[in-house]
């Protein structure tokens, strides 16, 4: 029968480098007082010998775990993959590394209570800080750094980095406008969100500054999936005076939008304009106009932003607004 394997231990280490536990302790902290040969000897020995140090071990020793936490609703989301993609390139110019706790849904109960419960357990015992997407959560009890990307609320106690949502919805109507558009009909997003209520303030006011009246048969509640939004468009499409845009809160109910046009044999843009809003990747391949809000701009920023706190660096700006841009493709055409 075979024994178990002991596990490696820092006096491990430090024997097969020759030298002494602390110079393998201060390598382990990434301290600059240990010579590059020596820092290089000890380094390979660590992953000869497989040695891991315990993190709660290395916060006990130097305060710090050079670990961050990120808290995401759903990782296959495809907004979701555009911000991680920017929290990826800033952790790869950083000293520190990612751990990740997801819900599996952006739409799942309870959303709030898990992110509290998250950063609960993961500052100050397992990260140094902890980023969090699209937070639901008003506030957090926690001494540790906290920075959220396009959080839920409108005035979060924490600080966020969020784009000019009403100024981008804005744009997307102006657009449609110029275009001739006066029909336009509207796939909202989820109503608690803040980022939801402003793109929908945005399509109400641009009607209302251009003499329109606003048509309630125009306005449908989707939950920025695509899934809904295909029943919304169908909605839409079956009235009895049908728009001839659409503007969708975001990339993925667009995404349901195309799928719904495309069952009803409504051509896009011949027949029915579209304009979205996110700029996911799959919108290019779309050829979908849409509002670009820089999603992993806004990954890397606020991994810039949490690190500087971590590091007891003041924040320029607490609260973070990215400006957002309209990217026109082939999906609008002029109303004749």
């Amino acid at each position: 029968m075979k024994r178990p394997r002991k596990s490696v231990t820092i006096h491990d280490v430090a024997e097969a480098s020759g030298v002494s536990v602390s110079t393998v302790s201060r390598v382990l902290n990434d301290k600059d007082d240990v010579s590059a040969e020596t820092y290089q000897r000890v380094q390979k020995v660590i992953g000869e010998l497989g040695y891991a140090s315990s993190l709660a071990a290395r916060s006990m020793r130097s305060h710090k775990t050079n670990l961050i936490g990120l808290v995401v609703p759903d990782i296959g989301f495809p907004y979701s993959i555009e911000i991680m993609k920017g929290i990826n390139r800033a952790i790869a110019e950083s000293k520190f590394d990612l751990l990740l706790y997801t819900t599996g849904d952006v739409q799942k109960s309870g959303a709030a209570l898990h992110e509290q419960h998250y950063v609960s357990l993961l500052n100050k015992s397992i990260t140094d800080g902890v980023l969090i997407v699209a937070s639901a959560a008003a506030d957090f009890i926690t001494d540790a750094p906290i920075v959220s990307v396009d959080p839920h609320v409108a005035n979060p106690s924490y600080p966020s980095i969020h784009a000019t949502n009403y100024q981008g919805g804005l744009d997307a109507m102006e657009y449609l406008l110029s275009l001739g558009h006066r029909r336009i009909g509207f796939i909202s997003g989820r109503p608690e969100l803040d980022s939801a209520e402003r793109r929908m303030k945005a399509y109400k006011d641009t009607l209302q500054h251009a003499g329109i009246e606003i048509d309630p048969s125009l306005i449908t509640t989707g939950d920025f999936t695509s899934r809904t939004a295909f029943e919304c468009t169908v909605q839409l499409l079956r009235l009895p005076e049908p728009p001839t845009a659409i503007f969708a809160a975001n990339d993925q109910s667009a995404i349901g939008l195309y799928q719904a046009a495309e069952e009803l044999g409504v051509r896009i843009p011949d027949e029915l304009s579209v304009v979205g809003f996110d700029n996911i990747s799959e919108a290019k391949y779309m050829g979908l106009t849409t509002v670009d809000q820089f999603l992993a701009d806004m990954g890397y920023i606020a991994t810039q932003m949490l690190t500087s706190l971590i590091n007891n660096e003041p924040l320029e700006v607490r609260n973070h607004k990215l400006p957002t841009k309209l990217i026109v493709r082939n999906s609008c055409k002029e109303l004749t």
